[in-house]
């Protein structure tokens, strides 16, 4: 494969991996039910963790056993809320996003991995995902600033559709306006989940 192939490929599977962290963006500033582990600042501190807040493109991370380029980074504002979600890339051209807010609670982090939608619009209806049930939740828009490689123009607006399973399980929809829908679901990451490598 010559270079300008293979960068081809890595741009296509960025833009993949953009939609799927539009999902996490709706999901951070909007008012859904917690669902993540939510810690107190202090516990970094005590148990020496990694602070996701200070996650910065071009760092590489392990996450959950998984090592990750931090390709890009989405900043994201809504009614007065901000936070960021993280464009991680394993190297196989499979991306998640990292999306990191602080709440009342604590600190709440979350993986969200793609997942096929199949042409799918999220309806305010319950709908079925993989055999699952999800019921709606928060909906709308949120405003968001790009840094790095994510495929996206450097700033912008992203409609989002959550929903949750019985099982607490979360599935959201987003999109860059205009664009297409994309999916992804959710995993609470705990404390010392993190390990990160700085940039030199």
């Amino acid at each position: 494969m010559t270079t300008a192939v293979v960068l081809g490929l890595c741009l296509a599977a960025v833009v993949v991996v953009l939609f799927a962290y539009l999902a996490t963006a709706r999901r951070e500033g909007r008012g859904r039910a917690p669902a993540a582990v939510e810690v107190d600042d202090d516990l970094f501190d005590e148990y020496d963790y990694f602070d996701p807040r200070t996650l910065q493109v071009g760092d590489t991370a392990t996450v959950e056993g998984t090592r990750y380029k931090a390709i890009g980074a989405l900043h994201l504002m809504r009614q007065g809320d901000e936070w960021t979600e993280h464009l991680l890339d394993d190297g196989s051209r499979r991306v998640h996003w990292l999306s990191v807010q602080e709440r009342p609670e604590g600190l709440e982090v979350m993986l969200w991995t793609p997942v096929q939608a199949l042409g799918m619009v999220p309806a305010k209806s319950m709908l079925i995902m993989e055999g699952v049930e999800f019921f709606p939740g928060d909906r709308g828009t949120v405003a968001y600033r790009a840094e790095g490689m994510t495929g996206l123009p450097e700033r912008g607006l992203l409609d989002f559709a959550d929903y949750r399973a019985h099982d607490g399980r979360l599935l959201s929809f987003q999109r860059v306006q205009g664009g297409q829908w994309v999916a992804s679901y959710a995993l609470p990451l705990t404390p010392g989940s993190i390990q990160v490598d700085r940039k030199p």
